[in-house]
């Protein structure tokens, strides 16, 4: 079994977590990447003395976390706009009811891969 590849690319290349090394940067080499294990940088976990499987594990929950601020913060702004401003920069309830099953799920998603494999 070959063990992945974690150096830092130059500038201009796909990280190296890519299929393809030496894959220019582009919108579908971003995904292979992000696909292959990367964290919310795009990037392998840094902790090369884990495992693969819990780097893995431990790169999702770090993009489940940073989806679930994102969402967090989108809930607060909405919030605020229905308290301070007009009946037009309501989001209703059921936009907050979507916001906040997304934060459930991803606050499930993260709770599942931050314990060791």
């Amino acid at each position: 079994m070959k063990t992945p590849d974690v150096s830092v690319p130059p500038p201009g290349v796909a990280s190296a977590n890519a299929d393809t090394a030496g894959e220019p940067i582009t919108f579908v080499a971003q995904l292979r990447g992000i696909n292959s294990g990367g964290g919310s940088d795009g990037r392998p976990w840094p902790e090369r003395q884990l495992g693969l499987g819990r780097r893995m594990a431990l790169a999702d929950l770090d993009c489940a976390l940073v989806g679930l601020r994102t969402v967090h913060d989108i809930l607060l702004a909405a919030e605020r706009a229905r308290q301070d401003g007009g009946p037009e920069q309501d989001v209703g309830e059921r936009g907050v009811e979507g916001l906040m099953q997304a934060c459930r799920a991803l606050a499930m998603y993260a709770s599942l891969n931050v314990r060791p494999c």
